[in-house]
């Protein structure tokens, strides 16, 4: 393969991650580059063909996104369809022989998980979750702090983020969901808890409240506190909510405290320290860097940094938060 070739990408469901972020930044990406798209809406086609110049053929619709498998020019589908579609367009796409990104969460269930990583075993080919802050310099720096102990031992770990979505949003459905924000948002802050301490939870507390209002949450929950148990005894607090504005994750050491505040979006993310060290970069995308790391990845051969697995284990945890949240029960984990 030779060193200089761009990966064609197929976008998987054309919403607004895939039409406001995603698009944009495969204009941008080194490794890679929008080849095509999979999308149920036929009016959006003329303006994507016109705008990212994608050949007719290249276009697909979910009857037929099983005919990729003869298009050379797409090498890796990437899934942004809504929650409980994940596993069945994953395993279509290493069906067609392509690698795949599968944005999170994995699935809706363990089993899923499963099933996904083993059409990817079969099909020999790379399966990557679109965890994008793997690739954020500033939650890089978060994991450096915390590695090379540049405030001592960690002591104790708070994280929330919590969004405010409408009704109607296909978020709010547990039928297309699996769950409510600890499946969309919460994820985020279990995930800050794993890579920046390098380890992964022994067991769980979980506990919930009544909805604000019964009918917008009537299948799932409105807000979630729990706390991740981690090797050696450290305890990480952490809550979730489709009732406010917060995202942010700060860490008390033996020496001093840092935090990511905020912490979760796409820009505008800020560091901040107990004795006032300053972070800055230049503008960058977080899904140019995602795109770029996970196509290298692919090109070299080599697992991914966000790859299946690691969704798989998101789902344990997600799993057993629910089962503590539902019988306040400490829930112990085994992967």
């Amino acid at each position: 393969m030779s060193s200089d070739k761009k990966f064609g990408v197929a976008l998987v469901g054309l919403g607004y991650y895939s039409t406001h972020q995603l698009a944009h930044a495969l204009l941008q990406t080194e490794h890679c580059y929008l080849a095509g798209v999979v999308t149920g809406s036929p009016k959006k086609i003329p303006v994507w063909k016109e705008k990212y110049s994608i050949p007719e053929n290249n276009i697909y619709n979910y009857n037929n996104f099983d005919e990729i498998i003869s298009n050379p020019t797409i090498d890796i589908v990437y899934i942004v369809l809504p929650n409980h579609l994940h596993a069945a367009y994953t395993i279509r796409g290493f069906e067609a022989g392509k690698h795949v990104i599968c944005e999170k969460p994995m699935a809706l269930s363990v089993a899923e998980c499963d099933a996904m990583i083993a059409a990817s075993e079969k099909a020999d080919k790379n399966l990557s979750v679109g965890y994008r802050l793997h690739f954020d310099p500033y939650n890089r720096e978060m994991i450096r702090f915390a590695k090379e102990k540049v405030y001592g031992q960690i002591k104790s770990i708070d994280t929330a983020f919590c969004i405010t979505p409408q009704k109607g949003e296909w978020r709010l459905d547990k039928n297309f969901a699996g769950g409510g924000p600890l499946m969309d948002v919460g994820i985020y802050c279990l995930q800050a808890v794993c890579y920046v301490t390098g380890q992964n939870p022994v067991a769980v507390t979980a506990q919930s409240f009544p909805a604000s209002d019964k009918e917008k949450f009537k299948d799932i929950e409105e807000t979630i506190t729990w706390q991740m148990e981690m090797p050696g005894g450290l305890v990480a607090s952490c809550r979730t909510s489709y009732s406010e504005q917060t995202g942010y994750i700060k860490i008390i050491a033996e020496n001093g405290w840092f935090e990511l505040n905020p912490a979760f979006n796409y820009d505008g993310l800020k560091i901040n320290t107990s004795e006032g060290r300053s972070f800055n970069i230049r503008a960058f995308s977080q899904q140019v860097k995602q795109l770029d790391g996970i196509a290298l990845s692919v090109k070299n051969n080599q697992q991914s940094s966000v790859p299946g697995t690691m969704g798989r284990r998101d789902m344990k945890i997600i799993a057993a938060v629910y089962e503590a949240m539902q019988t306040v029960k400490r829930i112990e984990i085994k992967y």
